[in-house]
């Protein structure tokens, strides 16, 4: 199970940090992903990272903003949100793929075998 928590709501140009931690299983030897779907959209793919945290991959909209990064003592990914826009607004997922190594395409959800059920994240 994937546990997604720190969403909320924040101005314009403000800061989050999402938080996913796994349980009943570890993720260390996987890559993890980060997802976001707004209303009437299709989910897309904002960041990923290698199991090692030695790759990291972010979608265009988000570089130079947000950052991914593990703790795999903790079992746990983040994703470090700065200089918020209006359109972040969504529900932001983190995901597993069962592969140490992200594949070319990270932002394709069909790579990504567990999901969690997502945390709000609303900018005004």
């Amino acid at each position: 199970q994937l546990v997604e928590s720190g969403g909320g709501s924040v101005q314009t140009g403000g800061s989050l940090t999402l938080s996913c931690v796994a349980s009943g299983y570890t993720v260390t030897a996987y890559c993890m992903g980060w997802f976001r779907q707004a209303p009437g959209k299709e989910r897309e793919g904002v960041a990923s990272i290698y199991s090692n945290g030695g790759g990291t991959f972010y979608a265009d909209s988000v570089k130079g903003r947000f950052t991914i990064s593990r703790d795999n003592a903790k079992n746990t990914v983040y994703l470090q949100m700065n200089s918020l826009k209006p359109e972040g607004t969504a529900m932001y997922y983190c995901a597993a793929e069962t592969a140490p190594r992200c594949e070319s395409t990270w932002y394709e959800t069909r790579w990504y075998a567990y999901w969690g059920q997502g945390t709000q994240v609303t900018v005004s």
